[in-house]
């Protein structure tokens, strides 16, 4: 099977390395899912999403010199746009929950502060400062 950018192929992970997973997809052919590739989600350990011998869907995002780039992120792209609509819905509502968190943080602003004067105060007599012994 001849793969191009664009095809959406099917490969058991044979390789893995820190940055990335190397797949064979068939045909004496492998390509490489750079771990930025693999999730929407930040993936810290690759071996938290992937094993040797895992079977996974990619889609081909490039090739270069015979070097094959994969991405298993765009191969689940229809789920994601579902995903992105719910993110507009939380947009429209941003303005609402907006005055919330500005009432959080003003709550918060207000305790630190208080947080600190209280530090302060209880700090400056054991350096010597107001309230301190006087020789």
């Amino acid at each position: 099977m001849a793969v191009s950018v664009g095809t959406k192929v099917t490969g058991k992970v044979v390789g893995i390395k820190n940055f990335g997973a190397f797949v064979d997809i068939g045909n004496g052919q492998s390509g490489l899912v750079h771990i930025s590739q693999i999730s929407n989600d930040y993936v810290k350990d690759i071996h938290d999403k992937l094993s040797l011998g895992d079977q996974v869907t990619a889609v081909v995002v490039g090739i270069e010199n015979g070097k094959i780039s994969l991405s298993m992120k765009k191969a689940q792209a229809p789920a994601q746009k579902h995903r992105s609509s719910s993110h507009a819905h939380m947009r429209t509502n941003s303005h609402k929950s907006g005055e919330d968190f500005d009432d959080l943080l003003a709550d918060f602003m207000k305790e630190s502060q208080d947080r600190q004067a209280t530090l302060k105060k209880n700090t400056e007599g054991k350096r010597g400062g107001r309230g301190g012994r006087r020789g």
